[in-house]
C-alpha cells in the first residue's frame, strides 16, 4: 500500500508541474493568435494566482471533510478541465474564464498533497517529490515547442497535458481506498508541540484566524513568502540582470538563467539522499546560506563574468531544499492537527510572494536600475533566514517547556 500510493503521488507531482510553465512558454504565439498585447499575460497569470490563493486557504476545510485523496483527485480533474478549456479558447476572455478553475485546482491539490506527504512520508520523499515537480515544469515547454513547430498550434499542447491530467484523475479515483491505509511517519525527536492524530475526514476545522494565532505561524509565513519571492524574481529577472548590468551575452545569460531552475530540480534530488539525516531545520538554514553565497558571487566587482554565472547556479542549488523542508517541518512545528490549516496558509503566502515580488522588482529596477537585483535578493535571503531562525528558537523553547512539564 505504502509503495503503490507513493508511486502514484510521484506521478501526481510530475503532473502538477506540467501546467505551470505552459502559459509562459506559449504566450509569444498565443497573444498574437488571440490578438491581445503581450502584457496581457499578466492578467491571465494573476487570475490563476488569485484562484490558487483562494483554494489554498479553503483546502484545510475541504481536506478535513472529504479527505486528501478525493480533494487531490477532484482538483486534478478541475485542472484537466481548465486545460481542455484553454485548448478550445479562441478569445482572450474565454482564456480568462478558464483561468479560474486552472488556479482553483492548482491551489487545493498543492496544499492537500503537500500536507499528506508531510504527515505520512519521510523528508527525503518531500525533496524528491518536489524534484519531480520541477521535472514536470521543465517538460511542458518542450511539449509547447513541439506543438508549435509541428504546426499543430499552441492549443495542442494544452490538449495533450489536459489528457495527461485526465488520466491521472482516473488513477487517483481508483486509488482512493489506499489513502487511508498509510500510517503517518513518526515525528522526529525534536518535535515541538504534542502531535495529535493526523487530520482526516470529519475532524475539527481550524479557522483561518485561529491558525494565524498559533505561535510561530506568522514567522513561517514571512519566511516562506520571502523564499518564494526570491525564487520567482530570480527566474524572471536573472537573465535580464546578467545582460543589462554585467554585459553577459544574451544567449549565455539565458542558458545560465535556465540552469538556476535546473539547479533547483537537481538540488532537490540530491538533497533527498541526506534529508532524513540532516533534518529540515539544517536544510533550510544551509539553503539560505548557499543562496547568500550565490548572491555575493553575483555582485562581486571583478572583470570576469564567470563568478556571476557560477553564483546564479549556486543560488539555484541553495534554493533547492528550502521549500520542501519548510513544508515537511510543518507538522513538527505546529502539530499534526494544525498542519493542513497551516500548510494551506503557507501555500497562499507562497503564491502571494511569487506573484507580487517580480513586478515589484520591475518597478524598483525601472526607478533605481538593474544593479539592485542582487540587493533585492539579499534582502529576501536575510528576511527568510531571520524568520526561520526565530521560528527554530520558538519551537526549541516550546519543546524544552514541554519536557519540563512532563517531569515528575
Amino acid at each position: 500500500m505504502y509503495s503503490l500510493l507513493l508511486a502514484i503521488i510521484y506521478v501526481a507531482f510530475v503532473s502538477l508541474g506540467l501546467p505551470d510553465s505552459l502559459v509562459g512558454a506559449g504566450w509569444p504565439v498565443m497573444h498574437r493568435d488571440l490578438d491581445v498585447p503581450v502584457a496581457f499575460a499578466g492578467i491571465v497569470t494573476t487570475i490563476i494566482a488569485g484562484g490558487t490563493i483562494l483554494s489554498s486557504l479553503a483546502s484545510e476545510r475541504l481536506t478535513r471533510r472529504f479527505g486528501a485523496g478525493l480533494v487531490t483527485a477532484v482538483s486534478v480533474g478541475l485542472t484537466a478541465a481548465a486545460l481542455g478549456g484553454f485548448s478550445v479558447s479562441g478569445s482572450f476572455w474565454l482564456l480568462c474564464l478558464w483561468a479560474v478553475p486552472y488556479g482553483l485546482g492548482a491551489g487545493a491539490v498543492d496544499a492537500a498533497l503537500n500536507n499528506y506527504v508531510a504527515l505520512h512520508y519521510a523528508a527525503r520523499h518531500m525533496n524528491w517529490l518536489h524534484s519531480f515537480w520541477g521535472l514536470g515544469a521543465s517538460i511542458s515547454p518542450f511539449i509547447m515547442s513541439w506543438a508549435i513547430t509541428s504546426g499543430l498550434g499552441w492549443s495542442s499542447a494544452y490538449r495533450v497535458i489536459g489528457l495527461v491530467q485526465a488520466v491521472l484523475t482516473v488513477v487517483l479515483i481508483v486509488s482512493l481506498p489506499l489513502w487511508g491505509k498509510v500510517n503517518p511517519v513518526a515525528p522526529p525527536r525534536q518535535a515541538g508541540p504534542a502531535d495529535a492524530e493526523p487530520p482526516g475526514r470529519g475532524s475539527t476545522h481550524v479557522p483561518l484566524a485561529q491558525a494565524l494565532r498559533i505561535p510561530g505561524v506568522v514567522l513561517v509565513l514571512v519566511a516562506f513568502s520571502a523564499y518564494c519571492a526570491l525564487e520567482s524574481t530570480s527566474i524572471l529577472w536573472a537573465s535580464t540582470y546578467l545582460v543589462a548590468d554585467r554585459g553577459v551575452a544574451p544567449a549565455t545569460a539565458a542558458a545560465f538563467a535556465s540552469l538556476f531552475l535546473l539547479g533547483i530540480t537537481a538540488g532537490r534530488f540530491l538533497a533527498g539522499f541526506f534529508a532524513d539525516r540532516a533534518g529540515d531545520r539544517y536544510l533550510i538554514r544551509g539553503g539560505f546560506a548557499a543562496v547568500a553565497v550565490g548572491v555575493v558571487l553575483l555582485v562581486l566587482p571583478v572583470r570576469t563574468d564567470a563568478l556571476a554565472l557560477v553564483g546564479l547556479v549556486v543560488a539555484g542549488l541553495g534554493c533547492a531544499p528550502i521549500y520542501p523542508a519548510i513544508i515537511h517541518s510543518t507538522p513538527v512545528n505546529f502539530g499534526r492537527d494544525n498542519s493542513q490549516a497551516v500548510i494551506g496558509i503557507q501555500m497562499a503566502a507562497a503564491y502571494t510572494g511569487s506573484t507580487l515580488a517580480p513586478p515589484a522588482f520591475g518597478v524598483l529596477s525601472a526607478w533605481a536600475g538593474m544593479w539592485t537585483f542582487p540587493l533585492f535578493l539579499a534582502v529576501l535571503v536575510v528576511l527568510g533566514l531571520l524568520m526561520s531562525e526565530r521560528l527554530n528558537r520558538l519551537v526549541a523553547h516550546r519543546a524544552r517547556a514541554a519536557q519540563l512539564a512532563d517531569r515528575p
